[in-house]
Formats: C-alpha cells, structure tokens, sequence
C-alpha cells in the first residue's frame, strides 16, 4: 500500500482554485466562492425540532416493533 501524504494548506487552496478556474472559468470560480452558506442549525435546535415533529408511538413500532412485512419483500427501505 502507496503512502500518502497530505498537502500543505496553502497549497491545497492554490490546487482547488486552479482546478475550479479550469473548470468553470473566473466568473463562475468567484460567483462559487462567494456562494452565501446555510446557516447550520444548532445541535440542540436541531434535535428539538426533531422530537416535536415526532409521532411517539410510530416510532417505538419501528424500533421496537416486530417488521410489519417478510425480509426480503420488495418493501421500499426507510
């Protein structure tokens, strides 16, 4: 097995611009780089979010519950 060694920083950066400047060209590398970012939601918020939107009962049945359909039934996976 071929060891592998990581890139400076700065040279991962000039890498990754140059890649994105031949691929998309410079209009698009700085539309690209100056996309707005999501703001990520707190791990708390997030989780709070879940659980209100959680049917209790629906899911003890799929944790706890016995599968509703033979293994290997052409059931879509969830």
């Amino acid at each position: 097995m071929k060891a592998h060694t990581y890139l400076e920083e700065e040279e991962m950066i000039r890498q990754a611009v140059d890649t994105l400047l031949d691929t998309l060209g410079p209009i698009e590398t700085a539309r690209f780089l100056t996309l707005p970012r999501r703001q990520r939601l707190d791990s708390v918020t997030r989780h709070r979010c879940w659980r209100e939107s959680l049917d209790k009962d629906r899911f003890f049945e799929q944790v706890f519950g016995a599968p509703s359909r033979e293994a290997g039934s052409d059931s879509p996976a969830c």
